[in-house]
């Protein structure tokens, strides 16, 4: 009985600390936006913050702060057009983002769902609209 007591108990601690630290993919599997976020977490999160995917590549600190720390997206807002020049071009300096990180149907993946789930913790300002004069 001793021995199937100590099995159980590994067995338990094992899952409990693999859980610690680890948010993981918090969009429904379900969700058309789930595999999006499968492929922004094993191919953007090292260097890109993002709460939804428990992501957190981004520097919190400037003195922190390294080459490839890229935006951070929860505060950061893009849409579709952006998500898929940085990706065809290696970010928009094109200094260290790799170029084609992604490919086709992955890469519009990624861009949809960032641009779903990016910019969340965003302060919203509000915005008015001018009009200039062209005389």
């Amino acid at each position: 009985m001793r021995p199937i007591a100590a099995i159980a108990m590994l067995i338990v601690a094992s899952v409990v600390l693999g859980a610690c630290g680890s948010q993981g993919i918090q969009v429904s599997k379900t969700s058309p936006y789930y595999r999006g976020a499968v492929i922004f977490l094993d191919h953007c999160s090292g260097c890109h913050t993002l709460s939804v995917v428990g992501a957190e590549g981004s520097a919190t600190s400037i003195k922190d702060r390294l080459k490839t720390n890229g935006p951070n997206f929860d505060f950061r807002k893009e849409n579709v057009e952006q998500v898929l020049f940085a990706i065809r071009n290696g970010g928009f300096s094109g200094v260290v983002m790799p170029e084609n990180i992604v490919l086709g149907d992955d890469a519009q993946e990624v861009a949809e769902f960032l641009t779903h789930y990016s910019g969340l913790q965003s302060q919203h300002e509000p915005t008015t609209s001018i009009t200039l004069s062209t005389k």
